[in-house]
């Protein structure tokens, strides 16, 4: 019998492509999500996940489910024998938490605090969907496992970071646990089918959508937040990495924690920095359409450069970025031009 996982957040952008990935490595993942940043679909089913049933013909156990419904999670963990926590679920928006802190850490921080507390009796093993937000402004570049973390630039990269501390401690604590934390940068692109990617519900807090929906006619014009940066044009350098490339990385921590590995810490990334104008003129090339920008103000919380050091992920995890910056832009744009509003109204079915 398959091996069930939990995954949080599982609706989501990142969630609903490792649900795939974990299907096609023979997991049985159940899906929670709080429709905080998904759509909803037939019968109350996540539109995502309606499409992976679809195009996998498999079906996917869901539970509309907020973390913060401490006694919701409990019956959940009763009714099913978990191998396996991924935890995805969370308020994600840089700049949306610089303005909402509070909300931010009580979110983030109760709902993994109760995965923690439900998951001792009945599940030891964890993978936490963390962020390179963790490491600040970078002291060294490429950024590898050592360098120092905690110096957040914004109240959700603090969030991420005392999660993981908690993580950490429950891990020294409790002997029998195993956690592994994925620090990544960037994500973009989509399933190679267009009938999942990434769908910000309102505007979009992240560069590659937005400039999807410029590229699509959805928006008029890209705000790039400082031309002022010591960068090679001036604007934000970022590790970009291909969100099935990701999925696979956390395919291969989950295979990780069967080796009793305690807590482990990796990042997922490509190695390789980007800035904003290299990715406005990707995506050009990709949909074959100019794509309007200006240039704003910094926006607060913002670094200049952020790339990733990768090679312990593929010493220990046998795993490593494979597709560039051409397909994660072509795979967007499949993604966004079959679906030109996003899962609300896309012609992709």
């Amino acid at each position: 019998m398959a091996e069930k996982v939990l995954v949080t957040g599982g609706a989501g952008y990142i969630g609903s492509h490792c649900v795939v990935e974990l299907i096609e490595a023979g997991f049985q993942p159940v899906v929670v999500d709080n429709f905080s940043n998904a759509v909803r679909g037939e019968g109350d089913v996540p539109e995502s996940i309606r499409r992976i049933e679809k195009f996998l013909g498999t079906s996917i156990e869901f539970h509309e489910l907020d973390l913060l419904d401490r006694p919701g999670l409990e019956k959940l963990f009763k009714k099913h024998a978990f191998s396996a926590v991924m935890h995805f679920a969370g308020l994600k928006a840089v700049g949306e938490s610089v303005e909402q802190p509070l909300r931010y850490y009580r979110v983030n921080l109760t709902a993994s605090m109760n995965l923690l507390e439900v998951s001792p009796n009945l599940v030891h093993n964890l993978v936490f969907s963390s962020s390179a937000t963790v490491y600040g402004d970078p002291q060294h570049l490429p950024i590898d496992e050592e360098h120092p973390v905690g110096g957040c630039t914004n109240p959700y990269g603090k969030t991420k970071y005392f999660i993981e501390e908690m993580i950490k401690d429950h891990c020294k604590a409790e002997k029998d646990w195993n956690a592994v934390l994925l620090r990544y940068f960037n994500p973009i692109g989509a399933h190679s089918s267009g009938l999942i990617g990434e769908d910000p519900q309102g505007i979009p807090n992240n560069l590659l959508p937005y400039v999807a929906q410029v590229a699509i006619g959805r928006r008029k014009c890209l705000s790039v937040f400082g031309n002022d940066y010591d960068t090679l044009d001036g604007t934000g350098v970022r590790d970009y990495i291909h969100v099935v490339d990701l999925a696979k990385g956390h395919i291969a921590a989950l295979k990780k924690l069967k080796d009793n590995c305690g807590c482990k810490v990796y990042n997922l990334g490509t190695g390789r920095g980007y800035s904003v104008l290299q990715m406005v003129k990707a995506m050009e090339k990709a949909s074959g359409r100019e794509i309007a920008y200006k240039i704003a103000p910094r926006r607060g919380g913002d670094i200049a450069s952020c790339y990733a050091d990768p090679r312990l992920a593929e010493k220990e995890l046998g795993w490593k970025a494979e597709f560039d910056l051409e397909r994660m832009c072509e795979d967007l744009w499949r993604w966004q031009s079959l679906n030109p509003t996003g899962f609300s109204n896309g012609t992709a079915s």
